[in-house]
């Protein structure tokens, strides 16, 4: 989330990192089941698309208000639901800011919002950022109260931290049918006692996460989320020295912003990383410019296809709803003029 390097970088979403955020579009570049519970919507779907759309409530909250295809007012999930989408990902950050576009999303606000996920009929995905604001690729900074903890101090907040917010999704009956414990990790967690530099106490920071999450909700699927993968030996690195120090995990899923001649490339490594670990995967960012409405879809396309005969359980657009001037962030698919979805949400279709 933390500037415009490559093409699968989380964006920066403040004021001053919105502004460095840019994909390189055209440049640079399963094996098992998935494990559902009963309580899980959708389960039974043999693919999923999804979309992230984490800002809704504070967009909602200001004001802010979606239109159809049609151009008629239409709550966003049943949009959504008008392309295909059947999972939805929500981030949620330990003790965030008051920001409406770089805060919020506290476990609590999550579990109201997915109520809402839930009722629609949709699968949930849970992206615990493990930071009080965003944590990326480039980016994994511990949250404000951990920051001065040794290793063992910080293993019992993150289990604890773990166990309370998923009690409070199952106490509000929407256990997610899958976790990510932390977003685009390449570099590690709570850096520097996490980073990948230290592969046991990031093991050991991960694993205190999966197990938590298991104990709590034993049906979800707990994966591991990494940027980049165009960067197949990044990504070696990463998934031997967790697998080595004993790393837990259920699925491998990856961000992805490349172009549509790529796509092939990009997630056939994705295949290649998890057949290598005997895990499912499946690519839960993939984004591109609204103002070039036909590539994104053209690329989005790509990637479904790509993703479908590869063997990929899914994809998920962040974030498709968002808008100027809420945000200015650029990988959006809906027009801020019309507020009505752009020919990108075809894609899905």
């Amino acid at each position: 989330m933390t500037g415009c390097g490559t093409p699968d970088e989380k964006p920066g979403i403040g004021s001053t990192r919105l502004a460095r955020r840019s994909v390189l579009l055209g440049a640079a570049a399963g094996v098992g089941a998935l494990a559902l519970g009963a309580h899980t919507a959708n389960a039974a779907a043999a693919f999923f698309k999804g979309a992230d759309i984490s800002w809704a409530p504070q967009m909602e909250a200001r004001g802010y208000t979606w239109k159809n295809a049609a151009g008629q007012s239409q709550d966003l999930l049943t949009i959504l639901k008008g392309y295909g989408i059947n999972a939805i990902r929500l981030r949620t950050f330990v003790n965030p800011p008051g920001d409406p576009a770089n805060g919020h999303c506290s476990i609590t606000e999550v579990a109201t919002f997915a109520k809402r996920i839930k009722a629609a009929g949709m699968a949930i995905m849970l992206d615990y950022m493990f930071g009080d604001t965003w944590n990326s690729v480039g980016v994994q900074n511990p949250p404000g109260a951990w920051k001065n903890m040794n290793y063992n101090q910080m293993l019992s907040a993150m289990n604890s931290y773990v166990n309370q917010t998923m009690n409070v999704m199952k106490s509000n009956d929407v256990l997610p049918t899958w976790v990510q414990i932390g977003n685009e990790i390449n570099s590690g967690i709570c850096r520097p006692i996490g980073g990948v530099s230290n592969p046991g106490q990031m093991t050991g920071l991960l694993n205190a996460a999966y197990n938590q999450v298991k104990q709590v909700s034993p049906y979800t699927t707990v994966c591991i989320h990494l940027a980049q993968p165009q960067k197949y030996d990044s990504m070696q690195t990463f998934f031997s020295r967790y697998a080595g120090n004993g790393g837990k995990w259920d699925m491998s899923v990856f961000s992805s912003y490349g172009s549509a001649s790529l796509a092939a490339g990009i997630v056939g490594n994705m295949k290649k990383i998890s057949d290598a670990y005997r895990k499912p995967f499946m690519q839960s960012e993939f984004g591109g410019p609204v103002s070039k409405v036909s590539a994104t879809k053209a690329s989005l396309v790509a990637y479904l296809n790509a993703l479908k005969s590869n063997g990929g359980q899914g994809l998920f657009y962040w974030e498709p709803e968002g808008y100027s001037p809420f945000t200015g962030y650029a990988n959006v698919a809906w027009d801020a003029a019309t507020r009505r979805p752009t020919a990108i949400m075809d894609g899905f279709r």
